[in-house]
């Protein structure tokens, strides 16, 4: 019983993670877009910054934290194909999550390295994972 309720709560978090994975890069490119009008660059970068520390950042460490109870509940998953290609997801997940940090802090601050069609590229990667961990999770592609 135990295992089941830490699988909703990793994946409650794991969406509201996902939420914000999806979000952040479509602030950048309206960031970028209106980055000449003061008023609005103010306005994305507030609803970045909320955005990363009041959702993504507290719903990533749970969605670890979450995710790593299970792993402790059933160890045998550590030796999965499928698993370690998950886990590998996750990694760039996690560097995802890094370069928005980074994003947003540059962006704030006036930097505007990525341009609007760059942020609207890699907003498409948070998709991609998704779509290669439930495959992943769900098939158990070698097992």
């Amino acid at each position: 019983m135990l295992y089941l309720w830490l699988k909703a709560f990793h994946i409650i978090f794991v969406v509201a993670w996902f939420a914000g994975l999806f979000y952040i890069f479509r602030l950048f490119v309206y960031h970028v877009k209106f980055k000449s009008e003061l008023k609005l660059a103010e306005a994305y970068a507030l609803m970045e910054r909320k955005l990363l520390f009041v959702i993504m950042y507290p719903a990533m460490f749970l969605s670890l934290v979450f995710g790593g109870l299970l792993i402790w509940q059933n160890p045998p998953v550590l030796s999965a194909p499928w698993f370690h290609m998950k886990l590998f997801a996750v990694f760039l997940l996690i560097a995802y999550q890094m370069l928005a940090g980074m994003t947003a802090k540059r962006f704030a601050a006036g930097d505007y390295y990525l341009s609007e069609k760059a942020c609207r590229i890699i907003n498409e990667i948070p998709t991609l994972l998704l779509v290669a961990i439930v495959i992943l999770v769900v098939v158990k592609p070698g097992s």
